[in-house]
């Protein structure tokens, strides 16, 4: 009798577990006929069924597998820029956005703090997280066992399979708590995999990325930032040192990025941020199709009132400072009669253009300024830490920081992330989590919230095919 993997490839069409080989053959070709299509596949693949072996003996396919995640991560899961992705759903979670959709959408639970462990969104945040994992884990079992690849190729593909791998657990991390870390597609060791402490997770995430910023070349191998190089894991790097509370490695992270002025020139036209050809962005998603623009332009624009699905909230609206040029430039007022909205105006495209103008970027180089000056703030290195802060308000048009204190620093910084990451990825919520504010932030604007949803539950499913997984988060 055939056992389903814990860890499925395809919501529709589960993988069965016969062979370790054969499976990942399997994966590697579903993903390529998948997104034969895509941009992101530059190959015309051959009609007869690939097997890992054929699939990493040549440089093409091997790239369009790698390439295949990318595209997956962009279309689904939590780093789409969709109504189902964390930028929508986090917003509506904390205070960044008001869901005006049906009482069935996806969104509704979310925003009444009503998420159980049978949500389905939950259980695909979490399916196709650990889809990508397996998918990255396939991709260095194939290189490193592949004798036609060069050396050079190997580390790239191999570095970028690793960053991949550290970046998913580390949203899997942050968004359920405990949680495994999959390391292999073995599917006797992934379905009695045990959770692992904040600590452990941490450590194997920067353990991964430290391997990848020693693999990956400082260039990119294409024009467009849409594969990773050094840079690119540096800057998650950065990041996972901050939240694991490591300020010294992170600003020495961020600075990488920082002093590589050459390639990631300071954009002071808050119009040009979010193009495609932005000198500030670090990593971007491209869209399927050349004239395809962002999702998140189609998720958060809307042209008449009342909206049909989010719009800022007046929380947020009221977070801006008198002259702030972000609130001028990155949002939009709509209005109806004596009624106005706001919906988010970072990405301007809601619909298809001659050309993409648009890439959803998923790294850009205001979160390295950010994070150095919460880092060197940490530290004590105050007058360090108000230049970088200074650097991100003279842009919105604002006066430096009046803040003196440590602590006073602290919580500017807190403030200018807020209006400057606002539904990016969950950032309100995983600052407001990792600083312990989330209750001090949201139970006076959130009816009903409850300080255990700082973590959402572990999906009921996966707990019955894997009792390793229990006990449940607190609260659920």
């Amino acid at each position: 009798m055939k056992k389903k993997s814990v860890f499925r490839f395809n919501e529709q069409h589960k993988i069965e577990t016969v062979n370790h080989k054969f499976l990942i053959g399997l994966l590697l070709l579903a993903m390529l006929l998948l997104y034969g299509c895509d941009n992101f596949v530059e190959v015309d693949l051959p009609s007869s069924q690939l097997t890992a072996g054929a699939i990493f003996e040549d440089k093409a396919t091997a790239n369009a597998a790698i390439a295949s995640i990318y595209a997956k991560m962009r279309d689904s899961g939590v780093l789409s820029g969709n109504l189902s992705g964390i930028s929508n759903q986090l917003g509506n979670y904390t205070d960044e956005l008001v869901y005006y959709g049906s009482i069935t959408g996806k969104t509704r639970d979310f925003y009444n703090n009503a998420i159980l462990p049978s949500n389905a969104e939950v259980f695909a945040w979490w399916s196709s997280s650990y889809n990508q994992i397996y998918a990255a884990n396939a991709i260095i079992e194939g290189v490193s066992a592949s004798t036609a690849l060069t050396q050079i190729d190997k580390k790239q593909l191999t570095g970028e399979a690793l960053f991949v791998r550290s970046l998913m657990h580390f949203y899997l991390l942050n968004l359920y708590g405990d949680v495994p870390y999959i390391i292999t597609t073995n599917y006797e060791q992934n379905r009695v995999a045990h959770k692992l402490s904040s600590a452990e997770l941490y450590s194997h995430i920067i353990k991964d990325l430290e391997l990848a910023v020693s693999m990956l070349p400082d260039a990119y191998i294409s024009s467009d930032r849409i594969r990773p190089n050094k840079s690119v894991a540096m800057a998650l790097l950065a990041r996972a040192y901050l939240y694991n509370k490591q300020w010294a490695e992170a600003a020495n992270a961020a600075s990488y990025l920082l002093n590589n002025t050459q390639v990631y020139a300071w954009q002071t036209d808050l119009d040009a941020v979010f193009l495609k050809e932005s000198s500030t962005t670090i990593w971007q998603f491209i869209p399927r199709t050349d004239g395809q623009n962002t999702q998140e332009g189609e998720t958060f624009i809307f042209k008449a009132g009342p909206p049909s699905q989010v719009a800022l909230s007046t929380e947020f609206i009221n977070a801006f400072e008198t002259g702030d040029q972000r609130k001028v430039h990155w949002v939009k007022a709509v209005a109806k009669g004596t009624d106005t909205w706001y919906h988010v105006n970072k990405y301007k495209q809601k619909s298809k253009t001659s050309s993409s103008l648009e890439y959803s970027i998923v790294f850009r180089l205001a979160e390295q300024y950010l994070i150095r000056s919460e880092a060197r703030a940490e530290q004590g290195e105050l007058i360090g830490a108000k230049e970088d802060l200074n650097k991100i308000r003279a842009t919105a048009g604002l006066l430096g920081t009046t803040a003196v204190s440590k602590q006073e620093i602290l919580e500017a910084i807190l403030k200018e992330r807020r209006v400057e990451f606002f539904t990016e990825q969950g950032h309100r919520f995983f600052d407001l989590k990792r600083t312990n504010r989330l209750d001090a932030s949201l139970s006076p604007v959130k009816a009903g919230w409850n300080s255990t949803e700082s973590v959402l539950p572990l999906p009921e499913s996966e707990l019955t095919l894997n009792p390793n997984l229990n006990p449940q988060n607190p609260g659920y």
